[in-house]
Order: structure tokens, then sequence, then C-alpha cells
């Protein structure tokens, strides 16, 4: 399973997820070293990334045009 980053990179201040994915940072780090983990994580990048989305963050591909 490739893993849901796109290199952007920019954690919000507030919430600590990454405005272009949605991983927070041990999020990140367990990607690698948990596979069992990964379902969870992805459960939950959609739902944050339309969160920030709602509060008038540029998110995925549009965060990395931001930069």
């Amino acid at each position: 399973m490739e893993r849901p980053c796109i290199k952007v990179c920019d954690f919000d201040d507030d919430s600590g997820w990454c405005r272009g994915c949605g991983m927070t940072k041990p999020e990140r780090k367990a990607w690698k070293r948990v596979k069992g983990y990964r379902a969870a994580i992805l459960a939950n990048l959609a739902a944050r990334l339309a969160a920030m989305a709602g509060e008038g963050h540029a998110v995925g591909e549009d965060a990395r045009r931001k930069k």
C-alpha cells in the first residue's frame, strides 16, 4: 500500500494534521513500522482534510500550490 503522503508536509498548528495528506507526525512514523495501523490512519484522513478545508485551509494538492 502506498503512503498517502503527497510531500507537502505542512502541519496545522491547532490539530497537528498535515495539510497535504491529513496524517500527524506520529502517524507518519508509524506508517512504516506498524502495518496493521495503516487502515486506521487511512480511515481518518478524508474527514481531517475536509475539516481543514471547511475552516478555509488549502489542503491536498491545493496546499502544495500555496507554498
